[in-house]
């Protein structure tokens, strides 16, 4: 949960970032999480969440 949470969090930042310096049209945000919402309800959505997950474990894993 707290993955989420902070993940949440990092693409609001960046799609913040995005419409106040790339120019990021209001439009084109709301085109983005509705393409996000009806893809969390496909087929696909398991396999997209444990693909994050496993990035998510691979970045923790790494030393800096």
């Amino acid at each position: 949960m707290a993955l989420s949470v902070s993940l949440v969090i990092v693409l609001g930042a960046l799609v913040y970032g995005l419409y106040r310096y790339a120019g990021l049209r209001a439009w084109h945000a709301v085109v983005c999480m509705l393409f996000g919402f009806y893809l969390a309800s496909t087929s696909l959505a398991p396999q997209i969440r444990q693909g994050v997950r496993s990035f998510a474990h691979f970045l923790s894993g790494i030393k800096i």
